[in-house]
């Protein structure tokens, strides 16, 4: 079993205050951009916060 780094339970500050819906997606994200594209964090977890915004904002209506 993978070590992810961050957890709906242990995420970095910055998403503390997300919509728990946009948090979710953004721990994905950075969770796969640290793995699977060797991202460093401080890189990773803004580009997944944007990334997560958008992507929720554009499946609302599924």
């Amino acid at each position: 079993m993978i070590n992810l780094p961050w957890t709906e339970n242990d995420y970095p500050a910055s998403m503390k205050n997300l919509d728990p819906v946009v948090r979710e997606k953004a721990i994905e994200i950075a969770n796969a951009l640290v793995q699977e594209e060797h991202y460093h964090d401080g890189k990773a977890i803004p580009i997944a916060i944007d990334k997560a915004r958008e992507y929720v904002e554009n499946h609302k209506d599924d």
